[in-house]
């Protein structure tokens, strides 16, 4: 029996199947994006130029244009616009790895690779999903974030370490508003915000004055329908893989994450997805490699909200 090569399309005698590692990987990637709000909260501009980890992407900036004031007559002063360009590492890898015995490929009545696959997908989400979430709110603008969150009036309280913000089903939705205001006194763009919230926090929302339909303008009360959708100007996202700390007292504090996806630059690609013969029992083996990283690239695109409920 000729074992099958890494990359390459073998035949299995024992089954008669084939296997095409190009499909499998293009399958478990789109469920990965079905999958996950990372490609929702984030850009993935340079996930193409990646093809292995350890791939560096240099990602360039526009220099900012000085803008000076005009005499009749004067003298130009001319420059030459120059900017520092930064740098995406594909750095992190997880992988997976299944077994089937030939025993139980005959005696099942589903395709159990297939179902697996699909279950890998899921899991693979759940793990690089946690570790960004605890991960990527530690390069928020400083003025951001804190209580005293604006860069323009230092007046905003979005809680800080040692003192959480509470939120309450009276107060959510002025929360809310000040992380807009955050936004916009940084000249964040309104189009394409959106705030990524624990579940609990969601149930203020539905308890709070939205309940009535007419204040959100839409057909139907959010209480009714069950889905938030967009809060002064912010798409809503449930999540129950924040990042919290044990603070304000014992409270559970949670980095709640608000933005745009110009923010952070995210690329991931399944790189390898093989299939091989156990050599060690009658089985059928396969595994997949997932390699990713992602990067501040506008820290001023989004914020950080620190509180409990």
């Amino acid at each position: 029996m000729a074992y099958p090569r890494i990359g390459g399309h073998p035949d299995y005698t024992n089954t008669g199947a084939k296997f095409i590692p190009e499909i499998w990987s293009g399958k478990i990637l789109k469920k990965f994006y079905d999958y996950t709000l990372l490609s929702k909260i984030t850009n993935t501009d340079y996930e193409g130029e990646i093809k292995k980890m350890g791939d560096t992407v240099i990602i360039r900036s526009l220099a900012t244009v000085s803008i000076s004031d005009y005499v009749v007559g004067q003298a130009l002063n001319y420059e030459r616009p120059t900017s520092t360009p930064t740098s995406l590492s594909i750095d992190k890898g997880k992988y997976w790895a299944l077994e089937l015995d030939d025993v139980m490929k005959v005696q099942s009545d589903i395709q159990l690779f297939s179902k697996w696959t699909e279950d890998a997908a899921m899991q693979m989400k759940i793990s690089i999903e946690t570790a960004f979430l605890a991960d990527v709110y530690t390069s928020v603008h400083a003025s951001n974030k804190g209580a005293t969150a604006g860069v323009k009036s230092a007046s905003i309280n979005l809680g800080a370490s040692g003192s959480p913000l509470q939120i309450t089903k009276t107060n959510v939705l002025d929360i809310l508003v000040d992380c807009g205001t955050v936004l916009d006194e940084q000249n964040v763009p309104e189009t394409g915000r959106w705030i990524v919230i624990p579940t609990w926090m969601s149930g203020l929302i539905k308890k709070s004055d939205l309940k009535d339909a007419s204040l959100t303008g839409d057909p139907k009360s959010p209480i009714r329908n069950g889905m938030i959708g967009m809060i002064d100007r912010f798409t809503l996202y449930n999540s129950n893989l924040l990042d919290t700390t044990a603070d304000g007292g014992g409270e559970t504090a949670y980095n709640i994450m608000f933005g745009t996806n110009e923010a952070i630059t995210f690329a991931t690609q399944l790189t390898e997805t093989e299939t091989i013969r156990s050599q060690d029992t009658f089985a059928d083996r396969i595994r997949g490699l997932q390699v990713y990283g992602y990067k501040t690239v506008q820290p001023v695109c989004y914020g950080l909200l620190y509180a409990y409920k």
